[in-house]
């Protein structure tokens, strides 16, 4: 008999709620679940197709194991005998920083890419760590941490109570929203409109939120940062900059007047190629609406001036005092976030902490640029000619997250090459830049460790592939996503089907590959002995865990535990798992929480699983002066690293007032796929074909002068290489910018995906050779970059 089961979708961002079908032990569909506490019954496409996500055949059931040159299925028990075989050599040779770790975009849906990854890294206690986020959001990340002392206090719109939302680079009606979590982002935006507000968008592409908005400001691709600064300066010289309840919370507003006082709309009008009057119109609605947030995303975040952008942001947020009041932009508070602590000075947010070895990249939040990846393993020892089988560097001894202004002369990182990767749900030969000199770059390891449920492009560079299974075997809580959440919630799903045999949880796998490379030989880390041994039970790692928690708790004399003994607490907490028992604690510390019985009313796993629509929590409220970080214990507007990247933004300027300044070529950006997440989703039939394709937006203009035709194919060129593309010839584009999306390229050997590879479509990141960067977040430019395009007879594909 069919029966049903609730499950938060963990395809995108929104986290909608959804009620499967099961027969048996598969999902044979998908609803939207109309009782969910946060998306009402709000599905997408994605969602929709959850089962054949689910139950795709081409997912790995097994481990993976090289033996003689080629990928076997193998024991788990060999698989993990293979890593720690494979890793801990290498550690004690060439130091941990030898070993990287790399993160993508999946892990922050799953429980299992939220909880064990900190220890992973503190086991190997490598600083050789790469993620999805400098290929999207570090941007705002780097100016969260210099605004406000936490690079994770993002503020977000407040979309139900918003009388003006002004957006930028984003496009939710297509995405569901990124670094917003909101279902039903179409149905909120039409709700702001319905009721009087406006929204205006900001965008290259008439995207179909730009066709939904007010307004649209077809804006140059990369001069976000010049259009931002305009608006500032409008509202100084016009008399409009208010603070609101900040006034007494903010500093350097002085100095950002100064900053952009020749930022004049007039001035920055070419370079964006937006007339003065509607920038100075678009100032003027964002000062005089009752209400407004300013919202910007991957399109003006991937770009030279990525961080300049993302800070502007929220200087317009503060300067017409909309940062932390309702309707404004606001901090959400999780259900698993720490508790409110009273306000003061922090330790604030500190940049280049270390570099990579390489090519002296500053870390951004503890992560190095994803795009420096294969120049990590590639690049020799310094000093000539040592290849890398030559090399025998050491450690530096310095532990991850070391003060700055002690960064060794080798940048930290030792003078070994990366010799060992581990991957963890990232694909970063199709998402980083110059994926051919990653390719090669991953054969050259001598020790690699994919946890992906697919062998793909870059899984099938691994000695050992450790396949999670499929989501509907899986627990979820949105660790990282209730953090972004326009309205505060909490939802938990234990899994919808039982766990199939022969496989292994995801929290499991991750919790035996610390023990793994925690193992043997001298501790890379302070904390390898207490994390046990290779072949210990994996509950050691959570028990761990909970234990280091809960002293720190009654340590505390704000939490409520304190003084308390954690060994009764311990005892005291619920769940059938490690996993479980580790979120009942921190539900319970939580902003929410019981308080271990301080509060009858707070929250606890039991309550959790009591309500399984979810439990709201309220809108947004106020959080100034609690959550900052600052050192100052205020908003710092005019932080020192803004100040010295400033000149660039004015070198932007200078550039587009001399003769040919302006790009007079085509410039390329990205675009969304309602059906698609990167390349996630390019194996499921249901959600390939139709408008999720890998072509080329030409507008016409374009398309007749340089003798493209639609459904034609052309060669698009640029700094890394060159692909061969569909073309599209549609007027959704403006003039002089093209458009390709994200994610495509599943031509390669040596992978299982016949579906994607069946219409494989081009890499867009194989244009990029990995040197533009945004100096402050190390995020790649994905958008904004030159390019050339030309004609390509049919029977061409390179």
């Amino acid at each position: 008999m069919p029966r049903t089961a609730l499950r938060v979708c963990p395809l995108c961002e929104a986290t909608c709620g959804l009620t499967l079908t099961v027969e048996g032990t598969g999902v044979t569909a998908a609803r939207g679940d109309k009782d969910d506490v946060f998306s009402r019954g709000f599905i997408c496409p994605k969602g929709a197709s959850f089962g054949a996500a689910d139950s795709d055949p081409d997912r790995l059931r097994r481990p993976l194991l090289r033996r003689d040159g080629r990928l076997e299925e193998a024991s788990w028990e060999e698989a993990f005998d293979a890593v720690a075989a494979g890793i801990r050599p290498l550690v004690e040779r060439y130091g941990p920083h030898a070993v990287g770790v790399v993160l993508g975009n999946p892990n922050v849906h799953t429980v299992a890419g939220a909880l064990y990854p900190p220890l992973l890294l503190a086991g190997l206690g490598t600083r050789s760590l790469f993620t999805a986020s400098t290929l999207d959001q570090m941007p705002k990340h780097v100016s969260s941490g210099l605004l406000f002392g936490d690079a994770l206090a993002i503020p977000v719109p407040d979309l139900d109570r918003t009388d003006h939302l002004l957006m930028l680079g984003a496009n939710p009606l297509d995405s569901n929203g990124s670094l917003c979590t909101a279902p039903d982002f179409p149905g909120r935006l039409k709700a702001l409109r319905a009721r009087g507000g406006s929204l205006t968008v900001v965008d290259p592409r008439r995207t179909r939120t730009a066709k939904l908005a007010d307004r649209h400001v077809a804006i140059r691709p990369g001069t976000d940062a010049l259009l931002l600064a305009a608006v500032a300066q409008v509202l100084f010289a016009d008399g409009l900059v208010t603070l609101g309840a900040l006034a007494e919370q903010v500093e350097g507003v002085e100095q950002v007047a100064d900053a952009v006082r020749d930022f004049t709309p007039e001035a920055v009008a070419d370079a964006c190629d937006v007339p003065a009057a509607t920038i100075r119109e678009l100032a003027r609605e964002l000062a005089a609406a009752p209400t407004a947030a300013v919202y910007g995303r991957v399109g003006a975040s991937t770009v030279a001036l990525g961080t300049l952008t993302c800070w502007l942001v929220d200087v317009l947020n503060v300067l017409t005092g909309n940062l932390d009041r309702p309707g404004g932009a606001m901090f959400p508070l999780s259900a698993t976030d720490r508790a409110p602590r009273p306000a003061g000075p922090g330790k604030g947010f500190a940049l280049g902490r270390w570099r990579s070895r390489a090519d002296g990249h500053p870390e951004a939040k503890g992560e190095l640029p994803i795009a420096a990846l294969a120049a990590e393993i590639d690049t020799p020892v310094r000093g000539g000619g040592a290849g890398r089988d030559s090399v025998d560097g050491g450690p530096d001894g310095g532990p991850v997250g070391s003060a700055p202004g002690r960064v060794p002369a080798d940048g930290g990182l030792g003078e070994s090459p990366l010799r060992a990767l581990i991957s963890i749900a990232a694909n970063p030969v199709l998402s980083a830049p110059d994926g051919d000199r990653l390719d090669k770059a991953l054969e050259s390891l001598d020790f690699m460790v994919s946890v992906d449920p697919y062998l793909n492009e870059t899984s099938r560079h691994a000695h050992v592939v450790l396949p999670p299974p499929p989501p509907s075997q899986s627990p979820h809580f949105d660790f990282a996503l209730n953090a972004l959440a326009v309205r505060n919630q909490v939802r938990y799903n234990r899994a919808a089907v039982p766990l199939e045999a022969g496989r292994m949880a995801e929290t499991e796998i991750l919790a035996r590959l610390v023990l793994a490379v925690s193992d043997g030989g001298p501790p890379c880390s302070s904390e390898a002995e207490s994390l046990g041994e290779h072949g210990a039970d994996p509950a050691a790692v959570d028990a761990l865990a909970i234990d280091r928690a809960l002293r720190k708790a009654v340590a505390d004399p704000h939490a409520p535990v304190h003084g308390q003994d954690p060994g009764e607490l311990a005892d005291r907490l619920t769940g059938e798992s490690g996993p479980e028992r580790r979120l009942d604690l921190m539900l319970r510390l939580g902003p929410y929480g019981d308080g271990f019985g301080a509060d009858p009313e707070g929250l606890g796993l039991q309550r959790l699983l009591d309500h399984p629509h979810g439990i709201d929590l309220g809108p947004l409220r106020p959080r100034v002066p609690q959550v900052l970080k600052t050192r100052s214990g205020r908003v710092e507007l005019f932080p020192g690293p803004i100040a010295e990247d400033l000149p660039r933004l004015a070198r932007a300027l200078a550039a587009s007032r001399t003769p040919g300044g302006a790009p007079a070529g085509l410039v390329l950006v990205g675009r969304r796929h309602l059906r698609s997440n990167n390349s996630w989703m390019h194996n499921v039939p249901a959600l390939v074909g139709g408008t999720n394709r890998c072509t080329l937006h030409v507008h016409p203009d374009d398309a007749g002068r340089l003798g493209l035709v639609d459904g034609g194919r052309a060669r698009v060129t640029a700094a890394g290489g060159e692909i061969a593309v569909p073309v599209e010839v549609t007027d959704a584009v403006r003039p002089g910018v093209v458009s390709l999306p994200h994610g495509w390229g599943h031509d390669r050997p040596g992978t299982r995906l016949s579906v994607a590879a069946a219409d494989p479509g081009a890499n867009v990141n194989q244009l990029l050779d990995g040197t533009l960067l945004d100096p402050l977040s190390g995020t790649a430019v994905l958008n904004g970059f030159q390019v050339t395009v030309a004609p390509l007879p049919r029977a061409e594909t390179r």
